[in-house]
């Protein structure tokens, strides 16, 4: 059977503008309607990323289709590499629609603590006191999702389970109004998440990191990183 393969044409363009606004007669959508951070690590720059850590660990861009940033840790118990994105660009706001997603992945499933999402720039992402962001603890597979807001929080615990060395994608959205959406590897999880606790009263920036569980460096493999919010 032929499959039909071609592309439709909008030969007069496709906007998301409004009729009259400076943008509505633009062929193309209008990139100023939201705020958009998107890292597909092609490149790596020392300079755009605070780094806590403890033990000499390694960054570096690897061969690998698509654009990876390789994290290794020293070989101590207790060893990290935590990363906040310089400048805290990104505030949680009623009636803002805000998005977040990133594909990961890391070696031990278990025997590592891990983050990723929106933080506050803190030196001790682990235990932060605002932020809306996935974590792994030491000495189990399972993916929290944490909430938190002056040190007030709420944890979904285990909306999924990590595999040593595989990828996840995780994402959450928020509304704009009274809830957030948890999704892994594309799939929405079974639940939405109160705002009761969430962290609008200050600007976040993107934050992840892998510490080691054990006297063993362990690694996290960053494939992608993607923040929009309505403006």
């Amino acid at each position: 059977m032929a499959i039909n393969s071609k592309p439709t044409h909008f030969t007069n363009g496709v906007t998301n503008a409004k009729k009259f606004d400076d943008m509505g007669a633009m062929g193309q959508l209008d990139p100023t309607l939201f705020h958009t951070y998107f890292n597909d690590f092609d490149t790596y720059v020392a300079g755009d990323w605070t780094v806590t850590e403890v033990g000499t660990g390694s960054r570096a861009l690897t061969n690998v289709d698509g654009g990876v940033l390789l994290v290794t840790n020293a070989a101590a118990d207790n060893d990290h590499n935590f990363f906040n994105k310089v400048g805290e660009s990104f505030k949680f706001v009623s009636g803002k629609k805000l998005w977040f997603k990133s594909r990961f992945k890391v070696s031990d499933a278990t025997q590592s603590d891990f983050v990723m999402g929106l933080q506050i720039t803190d030196t001790t992402p682990l235990a932060v006191t605002d932020g809306v962001y996935f974590r792994k603890d030491d000495g189990d597979a399972n993916l929290d999702f944490v909430v938190i807001k002056n040190s007030t929080a709420t944890t979904v615990t285990a909306v999924d389970t990590v595999a040593d060395d595989t990828y996840i994608v995780v994402a959450f959205y928020y509304d704009g109004a009274s809830n957030i959406r948890v999704f892994t590897d594309n799939v929405v999880a079974d639940l939405e998440v109160a705002t009761t606790n969430l962290p609008d009263d200050e600007e976040l920036t993107i934050s992840f990191g892998i510490q080691n569980g054990e006297a063993v460096a362990k690694t996290m493999s960053l494939d992608y990183i993607l923040v929009a919010k309505e403006r």
